[in-house]
């Protein structure tokens, strides 16, 4: 199991083609069982900064690498081992006796 990061969407200043919010997602599959996370980070891009990249030169992997800074990236992976190992061994069930 490795968990996938991806962005699902990006929010940015048309004046400036900075990024102001990232839209991510995690989520890792074990056969019939997954679990995920999603959220988002702001930004607050400064095109005089020498590090700035213009939306239409950005790749996901720049961006991930914004946002995982920004994350406990450790602590939301187990949350979606959490998930999976309890949709393997539920904790608690739903229905009736009959």
């Amino acid at each position: 199991m490795a968990v996938t990061w991806t962005i699902s969407t990006l929010e940015r200043n048309t004046s400036d083609d900075g990024v102001v919010v990232a839209h991510w997602r995690a989520s890792d599959v074990d056969g019939d069982h997954s679990g995920s996370s999603y959220g988002t980070c702001g930004f607050t891009p400064d095109p005089a900064d020498e590090s700035f990249i213009p939306f239409e030169d950005l790749t996901e992997a720049d961006v991930l690498s914004w946002v995982e800074s920004e994350l406990d990236v450790e602590a939301i992976e187990a949350s979606i081992a959490s998930q999976i190992s309890e949709s393997k061994e539920p904790v608690v069930s739903v229905g009736v006796p009959w």
